[in-house]
């Protein structure tokens, strides 16, 4: 069986092949929570909350999903950055984030073959695997298994997030950066090692 760094090499090398600018393996008790995230989701910038079910407050009440993060093993962090034409540029801001969701859709496929203990993907923004949320025409969920909530819902701090895995919050001016992560817990081994 492959060492963790062959695998976290692998990772990353997949995150990249699929389009992520940067991609980095962390371990996830690095990763920083904070329960205030939750008052910037009820501020509604983003027009969600309460209109998608992996967004609050339908996600999850947040200590609870803060306290999910570390009990995971490593989260390979990945970050998509989309080039603009000037601050106002929101239709290029649109098409970098459908661009860092496409990733995180071809992401999830391919990581389907690391058979993984367990693995969690955080996205950016509310999910977008459907065009419209099942939520805002009140009914359940079409994907639960596959919905996407974003590692804010969670209350990870994406600005130090980006720090920890070695990568810059913002790469540039006019440029937007869209950060996605897998948290996951490393396939067991089906035969016991000599000596164990």
């Amino acid at each position: 069986m492959e060492d963790n760094n062959t695998l976290f090499d692998r990772l990353c090398e997949d995150a990249l092949e699929l389009g992520a600018f940067r991609a980095s393996v962390i371990p996830a008790d690095r990763i920083e929570t904070d329960a205030s995230f939750r008052d910037m989701c009820k501020a509604n910038a983003c027009g969600n909350y309460g209109r998608c079910w992996t967004c609050p407050p339908y996600a999850g009440e947040i200590h609870e999903l803060m306290a999910r993060v570390p009990t995971y093993g490593y989260a390979l962090v990945y970050q998509t950055v989309g080039e603009l034409e000037d601050s106002y540029d929101f239709e290029g801001m649109m098409e970098a984030g459908e661009r860092h969701n496409q990733l995180m859709l071809a992401l999830r496929k391919k990581l389907e073959s690391e058979k993984f203990a367990r693995a969690l993907h955080l996205g950016a923004g509310g999910c977008r695997l459907c065009p419209v949320c099942a939520k805002k025409t009140d009914e359940p969920c079409r994907h639960p298994e596959e919905a996407v909530a974003s590692l804010e819902t969670y209350g990870i701090n994406v600005s130090v997030l980006a720090k920890t895995a070695g990568m810059k919050y913002i790469n540039g001016q006019n440029t937007v950066t869209y950060f996605g992560a897998v948290l996951f817990d490393p396939p067991k081994s089906d035969a016991g090692t000599a000596g164990e």
